[in-house]
C-alpha cells in the first residue's frame, strides 16, 4: 500500500522515505533550536490503537482500539480487561470502527465518557456511558445515544469527540464519502456531516445546542459551529493561545491543516469549493469568506496520503517545545511541528524519530504530554533524549 520514495525536499523539510515498522523503542532527531527529541514505547500488543487520551487530573492512559474496545495503561503497564467492550456494536474496518472517545471534564465527579463509533448499519452513533465502581471498567449497560448521524458511504467518517476549553463537546463530522462530497454535504447548512459540531451536553436531554452555535436561531442545523470540511479525522484546541487546529484529510490535490481562533463560529474551511488553498473542481472559484488553511501540501506526493492532525505541545518535560503543533502523515509517517504567530506558521521542523509504521493518531496524556499511536499496535510517547546532545 505504501509508496516509497528516495530523499526528497518538500516544504523546507527534508523527508525521509517513508518508514517500515520498527520494533526500536527509542529513536532521536534534532533541529535548529538545538533540542533533541525522541520516542519511546510505551505499550504494544494492541489492536489497530487510533486514540489516546486522559480525564483531567489522571495519570491512566486510556487507548481506543478501532475494533470495539477502550484499554488501559496504568502504572506502566497495559490491563488485560478493556475499560470499554462495544465490539459487538461496532462495524469495523477501513475508515469505520470504534474512533474515539471524550471524558467529562469533570468525570472525576459524574464518571461520563462520550465514545464515537460506526454501528453495524454504518451510521455514526455519539454515547455516553458511565464508569461502574470499578475505576478500570466502564458499565457497558449504561450506553444513552446523544446523536446519532446516518452515512452513505464507509469513508469520510470523521471521528474525533474532544471538549473544548468552554466545556462544549466538539465532534469532528466527514463529509459521508463516496468522492469530491457527491452530495454537497460540505457547503449544505441543514447537513450535519461535513462540518464540526458543537453541543452542550450538560444541559438538556441529551444535550443542548449553546446558543453561541451560528445556526442556533435558524439558517442551518443548531449543532454546527463551522462548515466546509472534507475529513477531519483530528483537530486539537490550544488552551493558552485561543486557537483551534483542525487537520483535514485531502481528496486527490492537498492536506491541510487549518488555525482559527477557537471564539469564532460559523467558519467556512471551503470543501468542496476548494481543496487546500485552490479551487476543488472549477478554476476561478469564488473564495470570498472561505477560511484557507495555514499549511497544506500534496497528497499523493513524496509517498504521502492522509494528513493526521496531532497537538500543539504544553506539556513540562520538554519546554523547548511549548507549543509547537505536531502531525504526521499516514503513509510516510514523517513526524513534523510548527509554530503559529501573528496568523502565520512559523518554526517549522522535522523529527526524523525512526521507523514508527503507519502513524494513526497523536495523543495527549493528563500532564499535556505527547503520544503516538501506531497501526502495529505500539504506542510511544514523545520525549526530550537524554542529555540532549547537539551538534
Amino acid at each position: 500500500m505504501l509508496r516509497m520514495s528516495s530523499l526528497v525536499l518538500a516544504l523546507g523539510f527534508v523527508v525521509c522515505a517513508a518508514p517500515k515498522d520498527d520494533a526500536r523503542s527509542t529513536a532521536a532527531a534534532e533541529t535548529s533550536n538545538k533540542v533533541t527529541l525522541a520516542v519511546e514505547q510505551v505499550a504494544s500488543g494492541l489492536d489497530q490503537p487510533v486514540h489516546l487520551t486522559a480525564p483531567a487530573s489522571d495519570p491512566r492512559l486510556f487507548i481506543v482500539e478501532q475494533p470495539g474496545r477502550i484499554r488501559v495503561v496504568e502504572n506502566g503497564s497495559l490491563l488485560d480487561k478493556p475499560f470499554l467492550d462495544i465490539v459487538g456494536k461496532v462495524r469495523y474496518g477501513g475508515e469505520q470502527g470504534f474512533l474515539s472517545v471524550a471524558f467529562h471534564p469533570q468525570f472525576r465527579s459524574n464518571g461520563f465518557l462520550y465514545v464515537n463509533y460506526t454501528d453495524k448499519n454504518g451510521d455514526t452513533r455519539i454515547e455516553r456511558y458511565t464508569v461502574s465502581a470499578d475505576k478500570n471498567v466502564a458499565d457497558p449497560r449504561s450506553a444513552k445515544l446523544i446523536l446519532g448521524v446516518d452515512q452513505r458511504y464507509s469513508n469520510h467518517q470523521g471521528g474525533l469527540n474532544l471538549f473544548g476549553p468552554d466545556g462544549m463537546l466538539y465532534i469532528g463530522m466527514g463529509d459521508g464519502g463516496s468522492q469530491g462530497d457527491p452530495h454537497g454535504n460540505g457547503q449544505n447548512r441543514n447537513a450535519l456531516l461535513g462540518k464540526l459540531l458543537r453541543l452542550n451536553v450538560d444541559r438538556g436531554d441529551p444535550y443542548l445546542v449553546p446558543a453561541g452555535n451560528p445556526y442556533a436561531k435558524g439558517g442551518g442545523r443548531g449543532e454546527i459551529w463551522a462548515i466546509g470540511l472534507r475529513n477531519p479525522w483530528r483537530f486539537a484546541f490550544d488552551r493558552f493561545s485561543g486557537l483551534l487546529y483542525i487537520a483535514d484529510v485531502g481528496g486527490d490535490r492537498f492536506e491541510e491543516v487549518d488555525v482559527v481562533p477557537m471564539s469564532v463560529a460559523g467558519v467556512n474551511y471551503g470543501w468542496s469549493v476548494m481543496e487546500g488553498p485552490s479551487c476543488n473542481r472549477f478554476s476561478g472559484c469564488g473564495q470570498a469568506g472561505l477560511q484557507k488553511p495555514a499549511l497544506s501540501y500534496a497528497t499523493h506526493q513524496n509517498s504521502t496520503c492522509a494528513i493526521i492532525g496531532g497537538f500543539p505541545y504544553h506539556g513540562q518535560k520538554i519546554p523547548e517545545i511549548k507549543g509547537q503543533y505536531f502531525y504526521s502523515d499516514y503513509c510516510n509517517s514523517w513526524v513534523r511541528s510548527f509554530g503559529f504567530a501573528d496568523g502565520r506558521v512559523t518554526d517549522q521542523h522535522e523529527w526524523p524519530v525512526g521507523r514508527l509504521g503507519s502513524i494513526t493518531s497523536f495523543g495527549e496524556d493528563s500532564q499535556g504530554e505527547l503520544y503516538i499511536t501506531t497501526s502495529s499496535g505500539r504506542v510511544y510517547r514523545i520525549i526530550k533524549t537524554p542529555g540532549n546532545p547537539a551538534r
